[in-house]
């Protein structure tokens, strides 16, 4: 099992502590199929509402939509959109003690007007201004430090976040030696000392160091900047299409951007924040939670506004990604019986055929694009290099097994190798059980090694048509002649 599915399956393990600005987000959905006659703007015909947490709510439900729990501190004003913050919150967590409430206060709405997957408007109404007393909020995180792993400082620059507020925070978060996430807002980094990671994406990266941030060398030098004049730990910079940077004493390493399609970025800031502070709560490195997070954000883009998203969607992009990846296409037989079995939960039909594919031709090519066709995964297993000597002879095979693997996870159609030393595949299919069993059509059935096996649980056995002419033996042959 890789790191990152590992510490998928550990995140009910996590709690987190989720302390910041807290913001109600309302999208406004719509069609637009006209101008207006009084203005130049389109018209948005509304079809239907919704309101969420927003800003460090926002985190708070990525939290708990990995499975982790989380202890949450805000607050709000005395107001109807506060209520409703306090409602949801209540909801979600199933505690709003931590949700405390100025009189006088306006509760930040971000409304949001989107026709199609356009966002047409957006509109905003607060009041960004410091809270007017700091120890009620350092009461409410103090009651929750020893019942968590982690500590999140989402600062959306609304007020909750005070000096006194996060120097306190961070000195009893680390007393008790806990890792403290701070998703950073302004130019001065210098009040986070003390913080485990700061998460800037690339301009606000720039903005505090007064440094460019576009090449990989460049991030890392403003990143190694923040450390050494901010006293913070890490950094982990957010790039956009370019990935994410995690930046240490040590040194710097590069994340590519795992995003497939871009609708919106809405919130991806706060799916990073909770996917690193839910690994850092299990005591996992900071790589590999920045490998969780990196992700994790690469799903969130794909969804309009603002999302979550969930362990489950985790692991299907964890596998989608494996499944990209070439060099993890040739396998163990531990490791594709694993791979086989997570497909399966997925849904995914698995087929395998096997052979010596000794001099790639366009007869493997047709057999193996026929096998992929039938099935949604193609195991392939190969004869090892003893295997062949066994059956076709001692100056068999031509190209050694490590070259024939290769050759067959470079295709398309092949989703994994495995190499196997027996003079029969049966020993691998009783492993594997895939659902369809693949061999040329100067097969019957009946001939098929594990045929009766595999039929025995329900699984087909596909033979395929064969191309006239083609045989590594006959090209080898001509060739000698």
């Amino acid at each position: 099992m890789s790191d990152l599915s590992r510490i998928i399956d550990s995140l009910p393990r996590a709690a987190v502590l989720c302390v910041g600005d807290i913001m109600l987000d309302r999208f406004v959905y719509g069609s637009v199929d006209r101008v207006s006659p009084e203005a130049p703007i389109p018209v948005l015909r509304i079809e239907r509402e919704v309101a969420m947490l927003g800003g460090a709510g926002n985190v708070a439900s990525n939290v708990m939509a990995l499975g982790s729990a989380c202890r949450f501190v805000s607050v709000v004003g005395d107001d109807a959109a506060g209520a409703e913050v306090r409602r949801l919150v209540a909801g979600q967590t199933g505690d709003g003690e931590g949700l405390l409430v100025e009189p006088g206060r306006q509760t930040t709405v971000k409304t949001r007007f989107i026709g199609g997957r356009q966002q047409l408007l957006r509109a905003d109404s607060e009041t960004a201004v410091a809270i007017r007393g700091g120890e009620g909020v350092l009461r409410a995180a103090r009651a929750a430090l020893g019942s968590v792993g982690a500590v999140v400082l989402s600062d959306y620059g609304k007020g909750v976040l005070t000096d006194a507020v996060v120097s306190g925070l961070i000195a009893e978060a680390r007393a008790a030696g806990l890792p403290v996430v701070v998703d950073p807002k302004g130019s001065d980094y210098r009040r986070y000392r003390g913080a485990s990671v700061v998460t800037p994406n690339r301009k606000e990266l720039m903005e505090a160091t007064g440094l460019p941030a576009d090449s990989d060398e460049e991030v890392a030098a403003a990143g190694r900047r923040l450390i050494e004049t901010c006293g913070i730990d890490a950094v982990v910079a957010t790039r956009s299409e370019r990935g994410m940077t995690v930046v240490t004493r040590d040194g710097a390493v590069h994340l590519p951007a795992e995003a497939r399609e871009v609708f919106d970025v809405s919130g991806a800031g706060d799916t990073v924040v909770s996917g690193l502070a839910s690994a850092l709560a299990l005591g996992e490195p900071l790589a590999d939670a920045a490998r969780l997070a990196n992700l994790a954000a690469g799903i969130v883009v794909g969804k309009v506004g603002t999302a979550v998203v969930r362990a489950h969607e985790l692991r299907a992009a964890l596998h989608e990604q494996e499944w990209r990846h070439g060099e993890n296409k040739v396998a163990t037989l531990a490791g594709a019986v694993e791979c086989t079995e997570r497909w399966r939960a997925l849904g995914k039909r698995v087929g395998f055929t096997n052979g010596c594919f000794d001099l790639l031709h366009p007869g493997h090519i047709s057999l193996l694009t026929q096998a992929r066709a039938a099935c949604d995964m193609l195991v392939v297993g190969l004869n090892s290099d003893e295997s062949v000597k066994r059956l076709k002879g001692e100056t068999r095979p031509v190209q050694n097994e490590t070259a024939r693997a290769t050759v067959l996870a470079s295709l398309a159609c092949v989703d994994l190798v495995v190499v196997f030393g027996e003079d029969t595949p049966e020993a691998l299919i009783r492993a594997l059980r895939p659902d369809l069993l693949v061999k040329g059509a100067d097969y019957t059935v009946e001939t098929v090694v594990g045929a009766d096996f595999v039929q025995g649980y329900g699984g087909k056995v596909l033979l395929a048509e064969l191309v006239a002419g083609q045989s590594t033996t006959n090209t080898i042959k001509r060739m000698a002649r």
